[in-house]
């Protein structure tokens, strides 16, 4: 648990941190306005969530702190089961609700159609990162993915692996494809993905036998790919000429035709992430992730957002117990097999800062800190929440678990194959789910109206 004492010597070092540039940049140029400074940090290039989050006065930046000491709800403290079971149900209704409503697509003043000279022409990729062996699960997805979207568009596709593809592999992706579809395949540098030398390799078996009930832990390869995906990734050579990338992965599903680009989308809307399924994570996994966050944000406090996604990180209602075991992180977080992300953000000063000083903390091996939870941190400390997006009408599964619109009657647009308002096919899954927190704490009246 976090409390208040351990942030108070800190805070006379935030005042210097703010008070101390607006000396200096005032005595340069006496000319500007508070409201038009910017924190020294960032470049007149940088079009980051940061180059536009206006400088924050010591009182804010105290109050933001405050809320990331605060849990979402101060009385659940001493809530029993019943109120427990309470406050659950009332979620599950707000979702039930939110899932009988029929849409189609986003009620957005200009969607990019497939007869429109932009579409398919925002600078984006669809990302793979797979493995020889997985051929026939990722063609599967590439297949629905085509059928869905992507034969009305035609983005190209970019396939990373930790080792050469075979010509096996790049062959049948290349048969499966239209002629004129542009794909790369590219290897990752090991030392994008090994192991790195910090690591002590007898203290990671060591640290992994004692979570020997956490997913995947004792994978290497697992651990090397929570890693490459949080801090890496948007640095390989393929991907340097994208802006956006739409992540899919081996053995997913989609479910509903998607008649408009969406990057576009993301283009006109001034979106930096799109989710469709946002959970809880196991809290053994991310033990100590939370605290070593709020150290950085400790360090670099001039980079939260004043209209961050807080509430949705601070939520101790539906899984208590992961806010406890995590000192204050409700492990609430976007997942990220499925993501469409502008790279920009993710380029940006604020991240690769959070990145090496994660690398430096040593929870990428010494725990299992997911990709999902890193990101996630990030875009909800970092960015402005009304530039993350629900693509609630894509419809997508990847076991357990579904995202699941309903259609109106008699729309064609959805293939049947999943029931609508679904979420995972045993009930005790349920309260994995943190997507009523988000639709109840962070979205607003105008994005809740948007489909």
């Amino acid at each position: 648990m976090i409390h208040g004492p351990r942030f108070a010597l800190k805070r006379i070092l935030i005042v210097c941190l703010v008070l101390v540039p607006l000396v200096v940049i005032i005595h340069r140029k006496p000319d500007l306005s508070l409201q038009n400074l910017r924190w020294r940090e960032t470049s007149a290039e940088d079009n980051s969530d940061v180059a536009r989050n206006e400088l924050k006065s010591p009182e804010e930046l105290d109050q933001l702190l405050s809320r990331l000491e605060t849990p979402l709800v101060i009385e659940a403290a001493h809530y029993g089961k019943n109120e427990y079971k309470a406050a659950f149900n009332e979620r599950m209704e707000l979702l039930r609700k939110t899932f009988a409503e029929p849409i189609t697509e986003p009620k957005s003043m200009h969607l990019v159609r497939p007869v429109d000279p932009l579409a398919g022409k925002a600078s984006a990729t669809i990302l793979c990162l797979t493995r020889n062996q997985d051929l026939s699960d990722i063609v599967t997805s590439i297949q629905q993915l085509e059928e869905q979207f992507n034969n009305q568009f035609g983005y190209p596709y970019t396939f990373l692996n930790d080792e050469e593809f075979s010509d096996h592999f790049k062959n049948e992706i290349t048969r499966l494809l239209p002629i004129d579809r542009e794909v790369q395949f590219g290897r990752i540098d090991p030392k994008m993905w090994n192991m790195p030398d910090s690591i002590d390799p007898e203290v990671f078996k060591s640290k992994m036998d004692q979570l020997e009930d956490v997913q995947h832990a004792e994978k290497i390869s697992y651990h090397n790919m929570c890693r490459f995906y949080s801090r890496s990734f948007y640095h390989h050579p393929l991907l340097a000429k994208y802006k956006y990338i739409w992540r899919i992965e081996p053995n997913v599903n989609f479910y509903c035709r998607i008649d408009y680009d969406v990057f576009q989308f993301m283009e006109d809307n001034d979106k930096i992430y799109g989710f469709v399924l946002n959970l809880y994570d196991s809290p053994e996994s991310v033990k100590s992730l939370w605290k070593s966050t709020m150290d950085f944000v400790e360090k670099t406090p001039q980079y939260l957002h004043r209209n961050g996604s807080y509430a949705w990180l601070k939520d101790n209602v539906q899984k208590p117990q992961n806010y406890e075991i995590t000192g204050g992180y409700s492990t609430c977080h976007f997942w990220t097999n499925f993501e469409i992300i502008n790279l920009d953000f993710l380029r940006s000063k604020p991240y690769e800062d959070y990145m090496h000083f994660l690398e430096g903390e040593k929870g990428f091996y010494y725990e299992r800190w997911g990709d999902a939870p890193v990101r996630s941190l990030a875009l909800a400390l970092f960015a402005d929440k009304s530039r993350i997006h629900w693509f609630r009408d894509i419809g997508y599964q990847h076991f357990p678990y579904t995202n699941c619109p309903k259609s109106p009657a008699g729309s064609d647009r959805c293939n049947g194959n999943c029931q609508p308002g679904s979420f995972a096919p045993w009930p005790s899954l349920r309260s994995e789910n943190c997507l009523p927190v988000w639709i109840e704490h962070i979205m607003s009246q105008q994005e809740l109206e948007s489909y």
